[in-house]
């Protein structure tokens, strides 16, 4: 299992190769203050997790600018920050109460969070339902769909099918971005549209996220800011967007 520091050194390789398309292991080194040998090491974890390419004395990137890097990468990027989120909003829930759960990372944590729960749940990922599969007091419901690569969310007319079918008490989506002019955004097309069909089938929804999310706008809209009953994000958030979120009456809860 990665450490802080490799999850760390592994996003900023990531994302050093991506702005600048190629870069060799010396130079990445010496951005990184690791030796060579840890920096080959590195890239061949990231080669084979699809971000980059190797070559002879370096790598290229394999990530276009606004994709997400992959979920392995981001799982244990800002674990106890997410581990915080997950309590805050889990701790939201009421017992007996129906709801969807969003893809990506800290949804997991989520999941994970709900697991001793009374709750009926339907995850929109894979991950989610493994974590979710032994828990002896929730009720677990599947969803169809098909699974993007990696991040095992679950995406197509199968899983909106299976959204609108239901109603729930909440929906806990995650965001690539958000801000309160340009609402709750994803990468991923497909994605957004999922997210669009949780948001369109439940009561209230709680938007989950880490603070370098706010001010941050993805490729793909999913909703105004205004279709969000309460924001969970870190302390780091800025306040200027904390306050603009609260203004367009949004609850925002800071960890």
């Amino acid at each position: 299992m990665a450490t802080t520091g490799s999850t760390a050194r592994l996003r900023r390789i990531t994302e050093a190769v991506r702005e600048a398309g190629r870069m060799g292991v010396a130079e990445l080194a010496d951005l990184t203050g690791a030796s060579e040998m840890t920096i080959r090491r590195d890239l061949e974890v990231l080669a084979g997790q699809g971000v980059l390419e190797r070559y002879r004395g370096g790598a290229r990137s394999l990530l276009l600018r606004g994709e997400e890097p992959p979920f392995a990468l981001r799982e244990r990027e800002g674990l106890d920050v997410k581990r915080r989120i997950a309590a805050e909003a889990a701790g939201l829930l009421a017992d007996g109460e129906s709801v969807v759960l969003d893809s990506g990372t800290t949804c997991l944590e989520v999941a994970r969070a709900l697991e001793p729960r009374r709750l009926t749940v339907m995850p929109l990922s894979l991950h989610a339902v493994n974590a979710l599969s032994g828990a002896p007091r929730l009720t677990l419901l599947v969803p169809g769909g098909r699974p993007r690569p990696g991040e095992l969310a679950l995406t197509g007319p199968l899983t909106e099918a299976s959204l609108a079918a239901l109603r729930f008490d909440t929906a806990v989506i995650g965001c690539c971005g958000l801000t309160a002019a340009h609402g709750l955004t994803a990468y991923d097309l497909d994605d957004a549209a999922v997210k669009r069909a949780a948001i369109a089938s439940a009561r209230r929804v709680i938007a989950v996220t880490e603070a370098d999310k706010l001010s941050r706008t993805a490729l793909a809209v999913v909703a105004p800011a205004t279709a969000l009953h309460t924001v969970v994000t870190d302390e780091s958030a800025p306040e200027e967007e904390t306050d603009a979120l609260a203004a367009a009456g949004v609850t925002v809860r800071t960890v």
